[in-house]
């Protein structure tokens, strides 16, 4: 319904927030996930007048991590917004903005900062769209770093994803390569709720390869489905953001010890690809889940209590949960690695799972 009221306020057709999925065509490019992203605002920005951007330092330094790289120059002060250090204060007026049908991006330096916005972030924002029985749509996107950076402590090192996805009225996304952050990008500024867009800072530089299909400017991926990264018939690995690459590297490993992967790259957080997290286990029959935020509440244990509820009878082994420990993130760096997970702990976790029994 509320689609129906933005076309006819604004006289603009509204582009669907999903596009068909279609399988990889043969790669044409490398892409960093920097690359990805900017390249996705971009479009977007072009295409719709009503997307702009607002954050700390996102023009005249063309942002903290230059993802907003070129987009001053090109759209002006008026689309791309530098604001004061006013998490709270930028996040109200984004609100706000797509009270009247605007689509701000806003951007945190980091999302542990977002604490800051909290009220408007799931208030103002996340339940608008229940409490007004439909009438209001809040058609913004919040991005940014998310979880362990490298050497910055336990305020800047969080992951927020169980978070924010434990939260009706949000969607939340967590791109791990550039196909992943272009698609995802683009589909969570064309949705009109507000989504929570959680980001990599290790991730940025990294470069994947990318299908001509996906530098198409109409390419988008569907929220709430997952993607099968690797084939596997031992034991399912779900995991997410840079966890994902964790993940493939020891599969990698446990193929040349016998044992066939399935690695699962969650992307949606909320919501959450269920079913194909269901049919991969009933197919390996084992499942670890690889997370780096806290244990308790995790992101892991809904998909454990999801695999419980509609796959239990198709068990083996027990499930196998990898997760941050639970402590603030250390400072030092010997630390600060034994408070992540490991490519190890990730082997280690799937052996277990291989060679036990329920």
């Amino acid at each position: 319904m509320l689609g129906i009221i933005r076309q006819k306020a604004f006289g603009q057709r509204i582009r669907p927030a999903v596009s068909a999925w279609r399988g990889y065509s043969s790669a044409a490019k490398e892409m960093t996930v920097r690359e990805a992203l900017n390249s996705a605002l971009d479009e977007e920005m072009s295409a719709d007048p009503k997307v702009f951007l607002m954050g700390e330092e996102v023009g005249e330094y063309q942002g903290a991590y230059k993802i907003s790289k070129g987009l001053l120059d090109k759209y002006g002060p008026e689309r791309v917004l530098d604001t004061p250090i006013t998490e709270a204060g930028f996040t109200g007026i984004g609100v706000g903005a797509a009270y009247h049908g605007l689509k701000p991006v806003i951007e945190f330096m980091t999302f542990n900062f977002s604490m800051q916005a909290i009220d408007h972030i799931i208030n103002s924002a996340a339940k608008s769209n229940y409490m007004s029985a439909g009438q209001i749509s809040v058609p913004i996107v919040f991005r940014g770093p998310n979880g362990a950076a490298a050497g910055v402590g336990a305020q800047h090192s969080h992951c927020y994803a169980a978070w924010y996805a434990s939260c009706p009225g949000l969607k939340v996304l967590a791109p791990y390569s550039s196909e992943d952050a272009r698609g995802l990008l683009k589909a969570a500024i064309r949705d009109p709720d507000p989504v929570v867009f959680l980001e990599n800072e290790l991730l940025y530089g990294e470069t994947f390869p990318v299908s001509a299909e996906v530098l198409d400017s109409s390419f988008c991926l569907p929220i709430g489905k997952a993607k099968i990264e690797k084939e596997g018939k031992d034991v399912t690995i779900t995991a997410f953001s840079k966890m994902v690459g964790y993940a493939l590297k020891a599969a990698e490993i446990l193929a040349k010890e016998g044992i066939s992967a399935e690695v699962i790259n969650l992307r949606s957080i909320r919501p959450l690809d269920r079913n194909t997290i269901n049919a991969s286990v009933r197919k390996t029959n084992r499942l670890v889940t690889v997370e780096e935020g806290f244990p308790q509440h995790g992101v892991g244990a809904e998909i454990c209590a999801s695999v419980v509820e509609e796959s239990f009878g198709y068990l083996d082994a027990p499930v196998e949960r990898i997760a941050g420990a639970d402590v603030p993130m250390p400072y030092a760096a010997n630390l600060e690695r034994l408070a992540v997970p490991q490519v190890e702990d990730i082997v280690r976790a799937a052996k277990r799972a291989c060679y036990r029994s329920v």
